[in-house]
């Protein structure tokens, strides 16, 4: 009996102390892969010193130099060289930008890791350096590295350096995603402009949940160039520098994808139809939106910032801001071309576009249905413009050299047509349809099919002109290789 009474009374004190306590042990819970306490947050401080780096700009075998990733390096530590160096890039055909980099290159080269690895980094400011063969048209100066993939004291870490330092600092990698890195040297705002940008792409520590049979990286970014006002030239053709009352007011005169404006479509990205493809889309802005876009497929799996616990599915687009990214997979349904676009259509008229294509030769990468040659390109600002201008509003319905299609062939038009004939078509295309014979029988030539009103300006239009005489002084074979796409 007592017995009896004892085991009863200790029964009675458990539950009263699970109650109290709330101590019963229910289900384990899984445990935080984001747990501070199992995070590297104590990194080594970073060293300073005085010793130039001469090699390559960008050493590192988890770095990828383009739009196809190398697979990733499976070694734990990985040691990087991201070097500064101010050099001349061609952001569009004939625009020679005065660019700063990180290893030579805009954007920078991708970093490859994944959650756990410790990056061992390193940057020799070499703004003040001269390379055989290539002019240097800015003043050496400050610059820093920013890592958005990195929990640091930016005081340490971030810090500028001098033409001819050279900075180490060590982090760890503690979540996934697909992270920024850039220049944090005042004012930032031109030092990104300028092109100091690139992205960290960082794997779960257990690997993506799904298998991708292409992977590729996406960084659109803004230009904002203007003729140099001292009227330097490079290699006889006018060089461009920062615009920075256009750069303050977030007016871009280029939006492109991986630093160049319409450049994958000259080099498409290559897929086969059944394929998932997965691309690492990154936003760099430093100003505008993105609207990524990709024609013909729909998103199966959307990570918001590259992580995969923050997934959407079944999207049609995907929204960044600036600095904001996203891993995006999709299936190839069927041959065909497939457009990358920012769906802001202002943006994607500046050269925000790109393809993939499954008319690419694996073993080449060269585009056969696609493939546009190397084209001459005027050296005038203005005429520049135009051809921009032209290339993104008008290939779809005119031709330079290579016949008619929804609109006519547009070779030798300032042959058959005076400046002031042009203007009027191009500033308003319904009036002149409504009063001149020329514009009636071209309408009737091309099936009814009226010129939509493009809302041109004035400096627009004479852009197009000047384009258009340019066009007009080349030879038949240039014209075809100019715009004839």
């Amino acid at each position: 009996m007592a017995a009896r009474t004892t085991t009863r009374v200790l029964g009675l004190l458990a539950a009263c102390t699970v109650l109290l306590t709330g101590c019963e042990q229910g289900p384990r819970q899984p445990a935080d892969p984001y747990d501070p306490g199992k995070m590297d947050l104590k990194p080594v401080p970073a060293k300073l010193g005085g010793e130039r780096h001469q090699g390559a700009f960008a050493e590192g075998g988890a770095l990828s130099l383009g739009a196809e990733l190398k697979p990733l390096d499976p070694a734990p530590v990985k040691t990087v060289r991201l070097d500064t160096m101010h050099r001349i890039v061609e952001i569009a055909p004939g625009v020679k930008f005065s660019a700063w980099t990180f290893g030579h290159q805009v954007p920078g080269p991708t970093l490859r890791a994944r959650v756990g690895d410790r990056i061992k980094f390193s940057m020799t400011n070499r703004s003040d350096e001269r390379v055989p063969g290539v002019q240097v048209m800015a003043a050496p100066m400050m610059h820093s590295m920013d890592f958005h993939a990195a929990m640091v004291s930016p005081q340490d870490k971030y810090r500028s350096i001098a033409p001819g330092q050279t900075i180490e600092f060590e982090f760890t990698l503690n979540y996934p995603g697909i992270f920024m890195y850039h220049c944090g040297t005042p004012m930032i705002l031109e030092h990104i402009a300028s092109g100091m940008y690139g992205a960290v792409i960082v794997e779960p520590r257990a690997g993506y949940p799904t298998k991708a049979d292409r992977e590729y990286v996406v960084v659109q970014s803004e230009f904002y160039a203007k003729p140099d006002p001292g009227k330097r030239t490079v290699d006889g053709t006018p060089l461009y520098v920062l615009d920075g009352d256009r750069l303050r007011s977030a007016q871009p005169t280029h939006t492109v994808f991986n630093g160049v404006h319409n450049g994958m479509v000259k080099q498409p990205l290559a897929a086969q139809p059944g394929e998932r493809v997965r691309l690492f889309v990154l936003n760099v802005g430093p100003s505008k939106t993105s609207s990524f876009h990709v024609v013909g497929t729909i998103f199966d799996r959307v990570w918001f910032d590259g992580n995969p616990d923050n997934q959407f599915r079944g999207m049609q687009t995907v929204l960044l801001g600036s600095s904001n990214a996203a891993t995006v997979e999709f299936m190839i349904p069927e041959a065909g071309s497939y457009i990358m676009v920012d769906h802001h259509f202002a943006n994607a008229s500046q050269g925000a576009i790109g393809l993939i294509s499954t008319n690419v030769k694996p073993e080449t990468k060269d585009l056969e249905h696609h493939n546009l040659p190397a084209s001459a390109a005027p050296s005038e600002p203005e005429a520049v413009q135009g051809k921009l201008n032209f290339e993104s509003k008008c290939l779809a319905c005119h031709s330079l050299g290579e016949g008619k299609k929804l609109g006519p062939d547009l070779a030798g038009v300032t042959k058959r047509r005076t400046d002031a004939w042009l203007a009027r078509w191009l500033k308003e295309p319904e009036k002149m349809l409504e009063t001149d014979a020329d514009a009636k029988a071209l309408l009737k030539e091309h099936n009814n099919i009226p010129m939509p009103n493009q809302s041109l300006s004035d400096v627009e239009i004479k852009q197009y002109l000047k384009y258009f005489h340019w066009i007009d002084t080349q030879p038949a074979d240039a014209v075809k290789a100019a715009g004839g796409h």
